[in-house]
């Protein structure tokens, strides 16, 4: 659930009053009539051209890992993932697309929509969760480590931009179990 922040504000009179900011709730992908939405917010946010086609490949194959964060009947976030078979018999999930309108940032929705994320991963029997992102997002990479993900690897010019990134790992089950 994201944090209820208290958000002051002045009546006609003058007098201060606080209010709540509108509740986000979290929806998960029904149909393609949330395509638009998805990305209209990816395109705002990502460094990457995406065609539809890649989208639709990550939300058909895996609807149940797509994720919507809905404020007053408008989309303000989304995650869209994968999970599939690995080395050694492990379940990787791949968190590919994330991104928060930016009028809705600090309400703990990136890291809520990653949460939701990484649970349905988890009923799913995933056992490690990765991504990339660009070195120079400090706030995406605050975010992650603070999940608990690690910088796994340097991956020089990842990006069409140029830029570099970090493949950020979070292991789910100890691989030397069993």
């Amino acid at each position: 659930m994201a944090s209820r922040k208290t958000v002051n504000a002045v009546q006609e009179d003058g007098e201060p009053v606080s209010v709540d900011p509108p509740e986000v709730v979290y929806v998960p992908y029904e149909s393609e009539l949330q395509m638009p939405d998805i990305i209209r917010l990816m395109k705002a946010d990502l460094s990457e051209p995406y065609s539809i086609y890649t989208y639709r490949y990550f939300i058909h194959n895996w609807p149940t890992l797509c994720i919507l964060a809905k404020c007053e009947g408008v989309y303000v976030g989304a995650t869209v993932c994968k999970l599939e078979p690995h080395h050694y018999n492990l379940r990787r999930g791949y968190i590919a697309m994330l991104a928060v309108d930016k009028d809705y940032r600090k309400r703990k929705i990136g890291s809520t929509l990653v949460k939701k994320s990484i649970q349905q991963m988890v009923r799913e029997g995933c056992d490690e969760v990765v991504l990339e992102t660009e070195v120079t997002n400090k706030a995406a990479l605050g975010l992650y480590e603070n999940l608990g993900f690690v910088r796994d690897k340097y991956l020089h010019q990842y990006y069409l931009n140029g830029v570099d990134a970090y493949r950020l790992k979070l292991w789910l089950k100890d691989p030397l179990a069993d």
